[in-house]
């Protein structure tokens, strides 16, 4: 039995392909008697039927996608929530970059690591890092789920703030009223079809509100963006 130790859940995962395997391994328990606190399953016939339904999708693919939803999908009870970002870690906080495929959000913190320097900034997570709500903090882990590229760290970090980006020839960048962020973190996370869970989302997304700020920035690809970007969520800070 493997113990995968993620986002401070100890799941239970049999990998079947390569891929999710060593896309895992980093996040490998060092207690290998630890009970299981979640346990995916991807069975063959899971993927044959994904397959089916994605036949451009190889079976390791169809495997990893499949994880990456059961434990998306498990992490809402353990006041979690997947934001689809790019999570960037600097001086001891993380920043989340969000917005539909291909915008630049990877791009963006990509940015910032040229600007700061990768040896300050780390890339937590390239495209669903996992939130949690511990206490009086937001915690943002990274997971071996992160997109077309390996690029995760098995790291937390507080949540800084997040910010939702689109592209604009002029960089600009506000905060986002409640309502407009519950909009945006919705539409950026796995949203449940059943009523409990989609109470859960709902809490952490309260609970993440009352945490940290929520931007909404127009941008161009430069490091004026990073700059600005830093310079907006530093002054809305909470305390360490």
């Amino acid at each position: 039995m493997s113990i995968y130790r993620i986002a401070e859940i100890n799941v239970k995962i049999e990998p079947i392909y390569e891929q999710l395997r060593s896309r895992c391994k980093k996040y490998l328990s060092d207690d290998c008697g630890a009970a299981p606190q979640m346990k995916i399953a991807v069975t063959e016939d899971r993927i044959q039927k994904l397959s089916v339904r994605a036949p451009a999708l190889s079976a390791e693919e169809c495997e990893y996608m499949l994880a990456g939803a059961d434990f998306y999908g498990g992490l809402m009870h353990f006041n979690g929530m997947l934001l689809h970002a790019s999570a960037v870690a600097l001086d001891g906080r993380a920043y989340l970059f969000s917005a539909p495929c291909g915008t630049g959000k990877s791009t963006h913190t990509g940015l910032w690591q040229k600007y700061f320097g990768a040896d300050k900034a780390k890339i937590i997570n390239d495209d669903k890092p996992a939130i949690r709500i511990s206490g009086k903090d937001a915690l943002v882990y990274g997971t071996p789920f992160s997109g077309k590229l390996d690029l995760s760290e098995n790291a937390a970090f507080k949540l800084g703030a997040i910010c939702f980006l689109h592209r604009s020839e002029k960089n600009e960048i506000r905060e986002l009223t409640e309502k407009e962020s519950i909009y945006a973190l919705l539409n950026q996370s796995l949203r449940p079809a059943d009523a409990k869970r989609m109470a859960l989302l709902l809490n952490t997304i309260e609970a993440v509100l009352g945490l940290s700020k929520i931007y909404s920035m127009g941008c161009d690809i430069s490091l004026d963006a990073v700059k600005l970007s830093h310079e907006t969520m530093m002054k809305g800070l909470t305390p360490q």
